[in-house]
This record gives structure tokens, C-alpha cells and sequence, in this order.
């Protein structure tokens, strides 16, 4: 059973107890922190787990993680203090998410999962409800706590003429670059002929055959058609509008007729509604693109880059006017975001390969040739100019070529010594109670849990 907790926990990165189980009659108790209280188990857990993702804790990481669940304890205690709350509908949200990944991450195979982990996935669904609540809580009380934390750009300058010269990191070569993405339309004749195939599906579905079993043979979104094309529950704003007004308006059990966005063509069926949250299933059908669609957009691409290049437009303009607004670029001037950092900086290792190469010779404000990606989940084609802003040499960190980044770091440390001065005011005013076998003396971190702490006894 330890194997099976480990990999739920590595795959679904939720650390759980799993003391809800119904065979579970009495646990040791860790710790007493206000009104919350701490199992030995949860500690085992989230050790557990962080041994497995890193291979190996050092003792003073050990303490730290120790140290963390405590705080996490006290911000769940003053957010219920403070009616700090979390939506049902958010943690639903977020459980379904996890859950059908891990069932993705098994071919879309829930009798794989049931016999993997022995229990249905509504059953860990309801065992791990608490405890993802619960970190959310969490999560959200700290950001309650370090939402009044700001930062001056005099404090920016300080905090970095406080790092020894000898101490500043180096970074590597980076590169700030833009998109402007088209994807290749589908001509009529494939039109056609997925408007047919939907609605012979339609008509097979009426007929009495299994809607989740055609979803599985016909459907084109991988993702869904792997559970029958099942959707999960989902609240408003999760899908497209077009989908999302059919979707809303059918009644229990109800099929709608075809609907069509920029996927294709789907086939939605209401399986149950809970107020604005519903649970749907559907079957999509998506329109083959042709070789001779890819070109067709290829060379519109490349008559859009002579059109920037010769200064006939601007960039920016080029994205509005022919660029996809499905991409988060398009916001943005067709400047990409580092999922990583939050800025719009890539080190050059970080970049798709097939970006990578393209801007490799280019001079800054120079534009690539059309890039074309064909995605094999999906099967889906897109083709985009890629831009390239600015390069960096690697360097010392410096504040002219650096300052976002000093920023955030100086940021990072104000929020510790806030969140810091925070937890000793909350310790003093709390009654606490912490085992002493999680209060080792070679532990720095745990020097102020001591100072408090009124042992419970051993068990």
C-alpha cells in the first residue's frame, strides 16, 4: 500500500493522510496548533513524498518540511478565524483536474486505476476532498497574510548592493521574443465530410448505441474520449462559448444537436448540474487539414513578413489583425510569457527546439521564417512567425539588464521576514502542543516551536 500512496502522491502532488479511510481507528498525535491538530501520519506522508521526488532529505530539510505543515496549521486556524473561506466549487475543480490526469497518465484506463489503487476514483476523490481543501485553505491565508507586502525600487537597490559582489548569481543568455500564430483552415470538402460523420454518430446514438463507447471509438479530443468523453464538472467560463452555451442550456440526460467551434464539430450530452457547476460528456469530430491547407497558411504567413519587414505595418498590428487570439501572446503584443518566471525572458535552453534553431542566427528585431508544429495528441497543425526582441550575453547579475528578477528576489526575502515576524506573533498567541520527538534539538527552525511548546506525552 505504500507504493500505491507514493505514486498517487507523485503523480497528483497532493500529500494526503488518507486518514479518512474508514479502517483507519486511531492515529498518533504529532501536534495540537490552536484549533487544528497534526497526525504523525500526515508528517510521514509528506516526507515520504519528498523523499521520492528528490531522492534523499538532508535532516535540516527534514526540519523545514516539519516546520512548514506546522505553519500551514496555524494559517488553516486563523483563516477560520478570520471566515477566510475556499469555494466547494474550487476544490471540486481542482480534484477533477488531478483525477483525470493520473487517468490519462494510465491510458484512460478506470479499471487500471481502480486495480491499481483498489478503490473507485470517486472513492480517493473522497478521501483526498479534506486535504485539498485544506492546503488551499492554506494557501489562500498566506496570501491574505503577504497581500500588504510592497517593495520600493530604493529597496530593490539595497537589497541587491547588500549581496556580495563575490555572491551575485550568473545567468545565462536570454531572449525576449514574439509569436504571431495562425492556424490552418479547413476547406470544404473535409468540412463536409465531418458534418457527416457527426451526424451519422447522432444518428447511431439515437438509434440506442452507447454514447461513451462512440466516444471512445470516433472522438477527436484524446484527453475525454480515453473516459468515454467524459468532461468531469466544470463551472462557467471553462470552455469556449460556443460550447459553453450548449452545454448550459441542455437538461439532464439531454443530447444537444451539433455544435461547432474552432475544434470541430461535438456532439454534448448533461449528465448531472449542481447550481452553475455541470458534468458533461461529449464527442468531437475535427476536420482533417490538408497539406494543401498548410501551405495555403504558410504562404499567408510569409506575405504578412514581408509586410513587416518592408515597415508596411507594424508588428503589433500584424498580431491583432491576423494572429489567433487563442494564444496567450496575442494579449500581449505577441511577446511570449515564460511559464517559468513570469516574463517575457526565455534562457536560451528553455526554448522549443524548433524555436531554438530558427533564432539561433537571427539579428534582434529580425522575424523567422513560417514555423510549422504539428501536435501528434491532438492532431492539430499551427504555423507562426516568431520575432526576436532582445538577446543577452551570459552575465553577472547586474540591476540595469537584471532589475525584474532582483525585484522578485527582494520581494521573496520582504515575504519571508513578514510571514516570519507573522508566525512568532501567532505562536505567542496560540496554544500549542507538539510531540518532542518532532522538535529535534539540531534543528535551528524548531528553536521557537520549543520556546511555546507544552509536550504531550508520548503514546
Amino acid at each position: 500500500m505504500k507504493i500505491r500512496h507514493t505514486l498517487l502522491l507523485l503523480c497528483l502532488g497532493v500529500v494526503t493522510s488518507w486518514s479518512q479511510d474508514s479502517t483507519v481507528i486511531l492515529e498518533s498525535l504529532a501536534a495540537k496548533l490552536g484549533g487544528e491538530i497534526l497526525l504523525s501520519s500526515e508528517i510521514q506522508s509528506n516526507l515520504d513524498y519528498q523523499e521520492a521526488v528528490s531522492g534523499g532529505l538532508t535532516e535540516e530539510q527534514r526540519c523545514q518540511m516539519i516546520q512548514e505543515l506546522f505553519l500551514s496549521k496555524l494559517l488553516i486556524d486563523q483563516a477560520k478565524i478570520d471566515s477566510v473561506e475556499v469555494a466547494p466549487e474550487q476544490v471540486e475543480e481542482q480534484l477533477d483536474a488531478k483525477l483525470n490526469y493520473i487517468v490519462q497518465q494510465m491510458n484512460g484506463d478506470v479499471e487500471t486505476f481502480q486495480n491499481y489503487y483498489g478503490k473507485t476514483v470517486s472513492q480517493v476523490k473522497k478521501m483526498m476532498r479534506k486535504d485539498l481543501s485544506n492546503q488551499m485553505l492554506s494557501n489562500q491565508m498566506r496570501g491574505v497574510v503577504l497581500g500588504n507586502v510592497q517593495i520600493t525600487p530604493k529597496e530593490v537597490v539595497a537589497y541587491f548592493n547588500s549581496i556580495p559582489k563575490d555572491s551575485l548569481p550568473y545567468f545565462n543568455s536570454e531572449v525576449e521574443i514574439g509569436e504571431l500564430v495562425m492556424f490552418p483552415e479547413v476547406n470544404q470538402e473535409e468540412r463536409d465530410k465531418s458534418i457527416a460523420q457527426i451526424l451519422d454518430i447522432r444518428s447511431r446514438v439515437e438509434a440506442g448505441e452507447s454514447f461513451n463507447e462512440l466516444a471512445k471509438k470516433y472522438s477527436d479530443d484524446p484527453g475525454s474520449a480515453r473516459l468515454g468523453g467524459d468532461l468531469g464538472w466544470q463551472t462557467r467560463g471553462q470552455f469556449v462559448p460556443e460550447f459553453e452555451a450548449a452545454a448550459f442550456n441542455l437538461d439532464i440526460d439531454e443530447m444537444s444537436d451539433i455544435v461547432e467551434t474552432d475544434f470541430g464539430f461535438h456532439l454534448i450530452r448533461l449528465l448531472e448540474r449542481r447550481g452553475n457547476r455541470i458534468h458533461v460528456e461529449h464527442i468531437l469530430v475535427k476536420p482533417t487539414i490538408t497539406d494543401a491547407d498548410v501551405d495555403l497558411t504558410f504562404q499567408k504567413l510569409d506575405s504578412i513578413k514581408n509586410l513587416i519587414t518592408s515597415d508596411s505595418i507594424y508588428w503589433e498590428y500584424a498580431v491583432k489583425k491576423f494572429g489567433s487570439d487563442q494564444t496567450q501572446s496575442f494579449h500581449n503584443g505577441g511577446r511570449i510569457t515564460n511559464p517559468k518566471t513570469g516574463n517575457t525572458f526565455f534562457e536560451t535552453p528553455d526554448l522549443e527546439p524548433d524555436v531554438f534553431f530558427a533564432i539561433d542566427t537571427l539579428e534582434v528585431g529580425d522575424i523567422t521564417q513560417p514555423l510549422v508544429h504539428y501536435d501528434k495528441i491532438t492532431k492539430s497543425y499551427s504555423l507562426k512567425l516568431v520575432k526576436l526582441f532582445s538577446r543577452t550575453k551570459p552575465h553577472t547579475a547586474s540591476l540595469t539588464q537584471d532589475y525584474d528578477k532582483i525585484k522578485s528576489a527582494a520581494i521573496n526575502e520582504s515575504q519571508q521576514k513578514y510571514l516570519n515576524r507573522w508566525l512568532e506573533d501567532k505562536i505567542s498567541d496560540t496554544y500549542i502542543e507538539i510531540h518532542p520527538k518532532f522538535l529535534s534539538s539540531d534543528c535551528e527552525v524548531m528553536d521557537k516551536w520549543r520556546k511555546v511548546n507544552e509536550y504531550i506525552a508520548a503514546p
